[in-house]
């Protein structure tokens, strides 16, 4: 099956695989967003595929456990934060960097001028979906648009996005390599 058939099999599939995900004990909003991953994933696959729904449920049940385990390191992560800051440490000084705190402005600017650049439409669809907290199908009413058309607008802008953190990835990595250089300190953070 090439890539596109995939994602058009997953449209058809997609009522399936919300309730694959609602009886893996996913709630209804989790659902959706692993939904939305999958099918990015599913537009992205290189290759022929010999069991292609097979393919969908096993990528479907894939992000449920990556999900699972983001959960435990966050929890893990938050745990070790609240250890550390429990006791104290008056000598540290938390502060980024004078050269962190500009990476940090400029890459958010950065993140600001892509979301400036979207379609108003995708923009107000990202915000709601995102900022707000309203889910797909409130979108749709609200921008009296369907389903299908507010994931192609929340697809626009996650590849936009997408193309902006590869693009500030490899701009990390040019200034990391420079400092490796033996250039300056700009991407140690020191």
């Amino acid at each position: 099956m090439s890539e596109g058939g995939l994602a058009q099999l997953f449209m058809t599939m997609r009522p399936a695989l919300l309730r694959f995900l609602l009886a893996r004990g996913v709630s209804h909003g989790d659902a959706e967003d692993i939904l939305q991953d999958l099918f990015i994933k599913a537009t992205t696959v290189a290759g022929p595929i010999a069991e292609p729904k097979a393919y969908l449920y096993r990528m479907a049940d894939n992000l449920v456990l990556d999900r699972s385990r983001s959960a435990v390191r966050r929890k893990d992560r938050e745990r070790a934060w609240v250890e550390a800051r429990s006791g104290d440490r008056l000598d540290v000084d938390d502060a980024p960097s004078p050269e962190r705190a500009m990476i940090a402005r400029d890459r958010m600017a950065d993140v600001l001028q892509t979301l400036q650049a979207l379609p108003q439409r995708t923009a107000l669809a990202l915000r709601l979906y995102r900022v707000e907290g309203c889910s797909q199908q409130q979108i749709a009413e609200q921008m009296g648009i369907s389903l299908s058309a507010v994931e192609k607008h929340l697809q626009r802008a996650y590849r936009s996005m997408r193309d902006c953190r590869v693009r500030l990835d490899a701009e990390m990595g040019n200034l990391q390599r420079l400092n490796d250089q033996g250039g300056n300190k700009v991407a140690d953070g020191g």
